[in-house]
Protein backbone atom coordinates (compact mmCIF):
# COMPACT_ATOMS: atom_id res chain seq x y z
CA UNK A 1 0.00 0.00 0.00
CA UNK A 2 1.46 3.54 -0.77
CA UNK A 3 0.29 7.23 -0.12
CA UNK A 4 0.45 9.00 -3.41
CA UNK A 5 -0.76 12.36 -5.35
CA UNK A 6 -3.88 11.98 -7.00
CA UNK A 7 -4.67 13.87 -10.45
CA UNK A 8 -7.93 16.27 -9.95
CA UNK A 9 -9.34 13.72 -12.39
CA UNK A 10 -8.41 10.44 -10.55
CA UNK A 11 -10.30 12.37 -6.72
CA UNK A 12 -13.22 13.06 -8.80
CA UNK A 13 -13.73 9.47 -10.25
CA UNK A 14 -12.78 7.86 -6.72
CA UNK A 15 -15.33 10.26 -5.34
CA UNK A 16 -17.77 8.70 -7.34
CA UNK A 17 -17.59 5.38 -5.41
CA UNK A 18 -18.05 6.04 -1.44
CA UNK A 19 -21.48 6.37 -0.45
CA UNK A 20 -20.95 8.90 2.24
CA UNK A 21 -19.43 12.48 1.77
CA UNK A 22 -19.36 15.91 2.30
CA UNK A 23 -19.13 18.66 -0.50
CA UNK A 24 -15.93 19.30 1.48
CA UNK A 25 -14.28 16.20 -0.31
CA UNK A 26 -14.72 17.48 -3.42
CA UNK A 27 -13.24 18.74 -6.62
CA UNK A 28 -15.21 22.18 -6.48
CA UNK A 29 -14.28 22.41 -2.85
CA UNK A 30 -10.59 21.88 -3.47
CA UNK A 31 -11.05 24.80 -6.39
CA UNK A 32 -12.87 27.17 -3.60
CA UNK A 33 -9.55 26.63 -1.38
CA UNK A 34 -7.24 27.35 -3.99
CA UNK A 35 -9.09 30.34 -5.50
CA UNK A 36 -8.95 31.48 -0.95
CA UNK A 37 -5.02 30.91 -1.12
CA UNK A 38 -4.69 27.70 0.11
CA UNK A 39 -2.45 25.30 -1.20
CA UNK A 40 -4.25 21.85 -2.45
CA UNK A 41 -3.04 18.39 -2.36
CA UNK A 42 -5.24 15.44 -3.43
CA UNK A 43 -4.03 11.82 -1.85
CA UNK A 44 -4.93 8.78 -2.02
CA UNK A 45 -4.30 5.62 -0.50
CA UNK A 46 -3.24 3.00 -3.64
CA UNK A 47 -3.89 -1.11 -2.69
CA UNK A 48 -3.67 -4.04 -5.56
CA UNK A 49 -3.50 -0.91 -8.15
CA UNK A 50 -6.62 0.53 -7.07
CA UNK A 51 -7.42 3.88 -4.87
CA UNK A 52 -9.22 2.88 -1.47
CA UNK A 53 -8.89 6.00 0.54
CA UNK A 54 -8.62 9.28 -1.01
CA UNK A 55 -8.65 13.40 0.67
CA UNK A 56 -8.20 16.84 -0.41
CA UNK A 57 -5.57 18.04 1.55
CA UNK A 58 -4.31 21.86 2.27
CA UNK A 59 -2.36 23.40 3.90
CA UNK A 60 -1.28 27.06 4.84
CA UNK A 61 1.59 28.66 6.14
CA UNK A 62 1.86 28.59 10.14
CA UNK A 63 4.93 30.21 12.54
CA UNK A 64 7.39 26.92 12.37
CA UNK A 65 5.66 24.99 9.29
CA UNK A 66 2.34 24.00 7.60
CA UNK A 67 -0.84 23.83 9.09
CA UNK A 68 -2.04 20.79 6.77
CA UNK A 69 -5.90 19.43 7.32
CA UNK A 70 -8.54 18.01 5.70
CA UNK A 71 -11.78 18.70 6.59
CA UNK A 72 -14.65 16.09 6.46
CA UNK A 73 -12.97 13.35 5.44
CA UNK A 74 -11.09 11.10 3.81
CA UNK A 75 -13.56 9.30 1.72
CA UNK A 76 -13.26 5.10 1.81
CA UNK A 77 -14.61 2.36 0.76
CA UNK A 78 -13.23 -0.17 3.59
CA UNK A 79 -12.95 1.31 6.96
CA UNK A 80 -10.30 -1.18 7.53
CA UNK A 81 -7.72 0.60 5.26
CA UNK A 82 -7.91 4.07 7.37
CA UNK A 83 -5.42 3.18 9.67
CA UNK A 84 -2.61 2.51 7.26
CA UNK A 85 -3.58 5.82 5.41
CA UNK A 86 -3.63 7.99 8.71
CA UNK A 87 -0.57 6.25 9.53
CA UNK A 88 1.20 7.18 5.85
CA UNK A 89 -0.28 10.64 6.70
CA UNK A 90 1.63 11.45 9.21
CA UNK A 91 4.87 10.40 7.26
CA UNK A 92 3.91 12.59 4.76
CA UNK A 93 2.86 15.39 6.90
CA UNK A 94 6.40 15.29 8.55
CA UNK A 95 8.27 15.41 5.62
CA UNK A 96 6.53 18.39 3.60
CA UNK A 97 7.18 20.71 6.59
CA UNK A 98 3.96 20.62 8.38
CA UNK A 99 4.30 21.54 12.33
CA UNK A 100 0.24 21.04 12.61
CA UNK A 101 -1.93 17.99 11.00
CA UNK A 102 -5.51 18.62 11.44
CA UNK A 103 -8.08 15.19 10.75
CA UNK A 104 -11.49 16.32 10.45
CA UNK A 105 -13.35 13.34 10.07
CA UNK A 106 -17.15 13.11 7.82
CA UNK A 107 -17.91 9.48 10.15
CA UNK A 108 -21.00 9.74 12.58
CA UNK A 109 -19.81 9.10 16.09
CA UNK A 110 -23.42 8.48 17.29
CA UNK A 111 -26.99 9.18 15.77
CA UNK A 112 -29.68 10.96 17.45
CA UNK A 113 -33.63 11.62 17.48
CA UNK A 114 -35.39 15.01 16.74
CA UNK A 115 -34.87 15.85 20.41
CA UNK A 116 -31.55 15.06 21.00
CA UNK A 117 -32.05 11.73 22.29
CA UNK A 118 -29.51 9.00 21.61
CA UNK A 119 -31.07 6.38 19.13
CA UNK A 120 -27.68 4.68 18.13
CA UNK A 121 -24.55 3.33 19.94
CA UNK A 122 -21.59 5.46 20.14
CA UNK A 123 -18.95 4.29 17.46
CA UNK A 124 -15.75 4.55 19.30
CA UNK A 125 -13.59 2.02 17.00
CA UNK A 126 -13.67 5.65 14.62
CA UNK A 127 -11.91 7.27 17.74
CA UNK A 128 -9.93 4.53 18.52
CA UNK A 129 -8.04 4.22 15.49
CA UNK A 130 -6.31 8.06 15.34
CA UNK A 131 -5.79 7.76 19.12
CA UNK A 132 -3.82 4.74 18.48
CA UNK A 133 -2.02 5.91 15.93
CA UNK A 134 -1.05 9.12 18.09
CA UNK A 135 -3.35 11.82 16.80
CA UNK A 136 -5.15 14.05 19.72
CA UNK A 137 -8.60 14.07 19.80
CA UNK A 138 -9.98 18.10 20.96
CA UNK A 139 -12.65 15.93 23.17
CA UNK A 140 -16.59 16.25 22.63
CA UNK A 141 -17.91 19.66 22.27
CA UNK A 142 -20.99 21.65 21.93
CA UNK A 143 -21.64 25.10 19.76
CA UNK A 144 -19.08 25.78 16.83
CA UNK A 145 -15.50 24.90 17.61
CA UNK A 146 -13.45 27.36 15.37
CA UNK A 147 -16.56 28.09 13.69
CA UNK A 148 -17.60 24.89 12.30
CA UNK A 149 -20.77 22.12 13.26
CA UNK A 150 -20.40 19.40 14.74
CA UNK A 151 -23.56 18.41 15.27
CA UNK A 152 -25.64 18.27 12.02
CA UNK A 153 -29.18 18.19 11.40
CA UNK A 154 -30.48 16.16 8.64
CA UNK A 155 -33.51 14.53 7.19
CA UNK A 156 -34.02 11.68 4.84
CA UNK A 157 -36.30 12.14 2.06
CA UNK A 158 -36.10 9.01 0.38
CA UNK A 159 -39.59 7.70 -1.25
CA UNK A 160 -41.23 11.21 -0.71
CA UNK A 161 -43.22 13.52 -3.51
CA UNK A 162 -43.91 17.10 -2.73
CA UNK A 163 -47.16 16.43 -1.08
CA UNK A 164 -45.81 13.48 0.93
CA UNK A 165 -43.16 15.29 1.73
CA UNK A 166 -44.89 18.28 2.93
CA UNK A 167 -46.79 16.09 5.40
CA UNK A 168 -44.00 14.40 6.92
CA UNK A 169 -42.79 18.26 8.12
CA UNK A 170 -44.54 19.28 12.07
CA UNK A 171 -47.81 20.64 11.76
CA UNK A 172 -46.34 24.09 12.62
CA UNK A 173 -44.07 23.88 9.20
CA UNK A 174 -46.60 22.76 6.48
CA UNK A 175 -48.73 25.90 8.16
CA UNK A 176 -45.98 28.00 7.25
CA UNK A 177 -45.10 26.77 4.00
CA UNK A 178 -48.85 26.51 2.92
CA UNK A 179 -48.93 30.63 4.37
CA UNK A 180 -45.91 31.39 2.01
CA UNK A 181 -47.64 30.03 -0.90
CA UNK A 182 -51.04 31.89 -0.36
CA UNK A 183 -48.85 34.83 -0.86
CA UNK A 184 -47.68 33.79 -4.12
CA UNK A 185 -43.59 33.84 -2.95
CA UNK A 186 -41.40 32.92 -5.80
CA UNK A 187 -38.24 31.47 -5.33
CA UNK A 188 -35.54 31.72 -8.11
CA UNK A 189 -31.47 31.04 -8.58
CA UNK A 190 -29.98 34.45 -8.25
CA UNK A 191 -26.71 35.18 -10.98
CA UNK A 192 -23.82 36.31 -10.06
CA UNK A 193 -24.77 40.23 -10.15
CA UNK A 194 -26.91 39.89 -7.54
CA UNK A 195 -24.59 38.53 -5.14
CA UNK A 196 -24.29 41.56 -3.27
CA UNK A 197 -27.87 41.75 -2.83
CA UNK A 198 -27.73 38.11 -1.50
CA UNK A 199 -25.10 39.21 0.99
CA UNK A 200 -27.14 42.02 2.81
CA UNK A 201 -29.18 39.49 3.75
CA UNK A 202 -27.30 37.26 4.97
CA UNK A 203 -25.22 40.06 6.83
CA UNK A 204 -28.19 41.69 8.84
CA UNK A 205 -29.34 37.90 9.58
CA UNK A 206 -25.39 37.21 11.45
CA UNK A 207 -26.43 40.77 13.16
CA UNK A 208 -29.35 39.36 14.88
CA UNK A 209 -28.06 35.53 15.54
CA UNK A 210 -24.45 36.64 16.49
CA UNK A 211 -22.56 35.12 13.19
CA UNK A 212 -19.83 36.99 11.46
CA UNK A 213 -20.73 36.88 7.49
CA UNK A 214 -18.56 35.81 4.89
CA UNK A 215 -16.49 38.52 2.76
CA UNK A 216 -18.45 38.95 -0.92
CA UNK A 217 -15.39 37.86 -2.76
CA UNK A 218 -15.90 34.36 -1.01
CA UNK A 219 -19.49 34.14 -2.38
CA UNK A 220 -17.87 34.91 -5.79
CA UNK A 221 -15.36 32.11 -5.71
CA UNK A 222 -17.94 29.66 -4.24
CA UNK A 223 -20.16 30.47 -6.86
CA UNK A 224 -17.30 30.18 -9.54
CA UNK A 225 -15.96 27.00 -7.94
CA UNK A 226 -19.38 24.81 -7.75
CA UNK A 227 -21.16 26.22 -10.70
CA UNK A 228 -24.22 24.47 -11.09
CA UNK A 229 -23.82 22.52 -7.86
CA UNK A 230 -24.60 25.75 -5.99
CA UNK A 231 -28.10 27.44 -5.83
CA UNK A 232 -27.70 31.17 -4.49
CA UNK A 233 -31.80 31.09 -4.26
CA UNK A 234 -33.66 34.00 -3.21
CA UNK A 235 -37.48 34.46 -1.89
CA UNK A 236 -39.42 37.11 -3.40
CA UNK A 237 -42.80 38.85 -2.96
CA UNK A 238 -44.33 41.17 -5.29
CA UNK A 239 -47.17 42.75 -3.42
CA UNK A 240 -49.81 42.89 -6.72
CA UNK A 241 -48.91 39.60 -7.52
CA UNK A 242 -49.72 38.48 -3.71
CA UNK A 243 -52.42 40.60 -3.33
CA UNK A 244 -54.24 38.89 -6.81
CA UNK A 245 -53.21 35.86 -5.63
CA UNK A 246 -55.26 36.18 -2.38
CA UNK A 247 -57.96 37.72 -3.84
CA UNK A 248 -58.00 34.32 -6.14
CA UNK A 249 -58.07 32.20 -3.50
CA UNK A 250 -61.02 34.13 -1.65
CA UNK A 251 -63.24 33.50 -4.71
CA UNK A 252 -62.41 29.45 -4.46
CA UNK A 253 -63.89 29.21 -1.13
CA UNK A 254 -66.80 27.79 -0.77
CA UNK A 255 -69.35 29.98 1.25
CA UNK A 256 -71.85 26.95 2.62
CA UNK A 257 -68.20 25.40 3.85
CA UNK A 258 -68.12 24.96 7.46
CA UNK A 259 -64.91 26.42 7.73
CA UNK A 260 -65.76 29.48 5.61
CA UNK A 261 -65.46 32.56 7.73
CA UNK A 262 -62.54 31.30 9.37
CA UNK A 263 -60.63 30.47 5.72
CA UNK A 264 -62.26 33.94 4.55
CA UNK A 265 -60.60 35.84 7.75
CA UNK A 266 -57.11 34.12 7.71
CA UNK A 267 -56.80 35.32 4.06
CA UNK A 268 -58.37 39.08 4.60
CA UNK A 269 -55.80 39.22 7.28
CA UNK A 270 -52.73 37.92 4.82
CA UNK A 271 -53.70 40.73 2.40
CA UNK A 272 -53.89 43.36 5.19
CA UNK A 273 -50.05 42.09 6.10
CA UNK A 274 -49.14 42.77 2.35
CA UNK A 275 -50.58 46.10 2.16
CA UNK A 276 -48.86 46.93 5.32
CA UNK A 277 -45.56 45.34 5.72
CA UNK A 278 -45.12 46.51 1.67
CA UNK A 279 -46.42 49.78 1.45
CA UNK A 280 -44.63 52.62 0.26
CA UNK A 281 -41.91 50.24 -1.20
CA UNK A 282 -40.24 51.72 -4.79
CA UNK A 283 -40.32 48.08 -5.65
CA UNK A 284 -43.13 45.95 -6.65
CA UNK A 285 -40.83 42.92 -5.82
CA UNK A 286 -39.33 42.97 -2.61
CA UNK A 287 -36.33 40.05 -1.34
CA UNK A 288 -37.32 38.24 2.16
CA UNK A 289 -34.89 35.84 2.50
CA UNK A 290 -32.24 33.61 0.87
CA UNK A 291 -30.10 30.41 1.01
CA UNK A 292 -26.98 28.46 -0.12
CA UNK A 293 -27.76 25.01 -1.16
CA UNK A 294 -24.77 22.50 -2.16
CA UNK A 295 -26.16 19.79 -4.18
CA UNK A 296 -24.22 16.73 -4.57
CA UNK A 297 -24.56 12.86 -5.83
CA UNK A 298 -25.00 11.57 -1.84
CA UNK A 299 -26.29 14.63 -0.14
CA UNK A 300 -27.94 18.21 -0.29
CA UNK A 301 -26.29 20.72 2.27
CA UNK A 302 -28.31 23.65 3.18
CA UNK A 303 -25.07 25.52 3.83
CA UNK A 304 -26.55 29.33 5.42
CA UNK A 305 -28.77 31.32 4.91
CA UNK A 306 -31.19 34.30 5.98
CA UNK A 307 -34.24 36.85 6.40
CA UNK A 308 -35.52 40.14 6.99
CA UNK A 309 -36.92 40.28 10.29
CA UNK A 310 -39.15 42.90 9.49
CA UNK A 311 -40.49 40.38 6.52
CA UNK A 312 -40.99 37.07 8.68
CA UNK A 313 -44.31 36.77 8.67
CA UNK A 314 -44.00 35.71 4.83
CA UNK A 315 -42.56 32.87 6.41
CA UNK A 316 -40.27 32.30 3.30
CA UNK A 317 -37.20 31.04 5.11
CA UNK A 318 -39.52 27.65 5.19
CA UNK A 319 -40.51 27.80 1.57
CA UNK A 320 -37.13 28.44 0.76
CA UNK A 321 -35.98 24.80 2.34
CA UNK A 322 -39.32 23.41 1.17
CA UNK A 323 -37.97 24.09 -2.52
CA UNK A 324 -34.63 23.12 -1.79
CA UNK A 325 -36.12 19.68 -0.72
CA UNK A 326 -38.25 19.22 -3.57
CA UNK A 327 -35.42 20.15 -6.32
CA UNK A 328 -33.72 17.15 -4.35
CA UNK A 329 -35.70 14.87 -5.00
CA UNK A 330 -36.06 16.18 -8.53
CA UNK A 331 -32.21 14.97 -8.35
CA UNK A 332 -32.92 11.44 -7.03
CA UNK A 333 -30.68 13.02 -3.65
CA UNK A 334 -32.16 10.91 -0.91
CA UNK A 335 -30.48 13.00 2.20
CA UNK A 336 -30.80 16.76 3.30
CA UNK A 337 -28.29 18.29 5.52
CA UNK A 338 -29.41 21.21 7.62
CA UNK A 339 -26.10 21.17 8.50
CA UNK A 340 -24.81 22.87 12.21
CA UNK A 341 -26.84 22.93 15.09
CA UNK A 342 -24.82 23.75 18.90
CA UNK A 343 -25.41 20.03 20.50
CA UNK A 344 -27.15 21.77 23.28
CA UNK A 345 -31.08 20.21 23.91
CA UNK A 346 -32.10 22.36 26.86
CA UNK A 347 -34.56 24.97 24.01
CA UNK A 348 -31.92 27.73 23.90
CA UNK A 349 -30.73 26.80 20.62
CA UNK A 350 -33.01 28.85 17.93
CA UNK A 351 -31.31 27.36 15.13
CA UNK A 352 -31.92 24.11 16.44
CA UNK A 353 -35.99 24.55 16.95
CA UNK A 354 -36.27 25.86 13.28
CA UNK A 355 -34.56 23.13 12.02
CA UNK A 356 -36.88 20.67 14.38
CA UNK A 357 -40.12 21.43 12.27
CA UNK A 358 -39.08 19.44 9.44
CA UNK A 359 -39.00 16.25 11.57
CA UNK A 360 -35.18 15.04 10.88
CA UNK A 361 -32.54 13.61 13.53
CA UNK A 362 -29.20 14.58 14.53
CA UNK A 363 -25.64 12.76 13.95
CA UNK A 364 -22.54 13.99 16.33
CA UNK A 365 -19.57 14.12 13.95
CA UNK A 366 -16.47 12.76 15.44
CA UNK A 367 -14.40 16.65 16.06
CA UNK A 368 -11.28 17.45 15.63
CA UNK A 369 -7.79 15.70 15.66
CA UNK A 370 -4.27 16.61 15.60
CA UNK A 371 -0.76 15.30 14.87
CA UNK A 372 2.52 17.48 15.84
CA UNK A 373 5.49 15.91 13.70
CA UNK A 374 7.90 17.72 15.87
CA UNK A 375 5.73 18.49 19.29
CA UNK A 376 8.55 20.34 21.48
CA UNK A 377 9.21 22.58 18.41
CA UNK A 378 5.31 23.26 17.78
CA UNK A 379 4.64 23.93 22.52
CA UNK A 380 7.76 25.97 22.09
CA UNK A 381 6.76 28.24 19.42
CA UNK A 382 2.87 28.22 21.08
CA UNK A 383 4.57 29.20 24.12
CA UNK A 384 6.26 32.06 23.22
CA UNK A 385 3.29 33.15 20.62
CA UNK A 386 1.39 33.01 24.52
CA UNK A 387 4.56 35.20 26.07
CA UNK A 388 3.99 37.75 23.28
CA UNK A 389 0.25 38.37 23.34
CA UNK A 390 -0.38 36.56 19.89
CA UNK A 391 -3.19 33.20 19.28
Amino acid sequence: MTLEILTAESFQKFCEKPQIKSFMQSVEMADLLSRRGYKVTYLGLRKANDIQVAGVLYSLPMTGGLHMEINSGPLYQEETLLEPFYLALKDYAKKNGAIELVIKPYDNYQTFDSDGNPISEEQSHFLDTLKNLGYQHDGFQTGYPEGEPVWHYLKTIKGDDSKSLLKSFNKNCSRNITTALNYDISIRNITREEIPQFKQIIEETGKRQGFEDKSLSYYYDLYDSFGPNAEFVVAEINSTAALAHLDQKISLLNPSAKQYEQQLQKLEKQKNIVQETLAGKESETVPLACALIIYSPSEVTYLFGGSYTKYQKFSAAFLIQYHAMKRALQKGITLYNFLGIQGIFDGSDGVLRFKQNFNGYIVRKMGTFRYYPSPIKYKFIQGIKKLLGRH
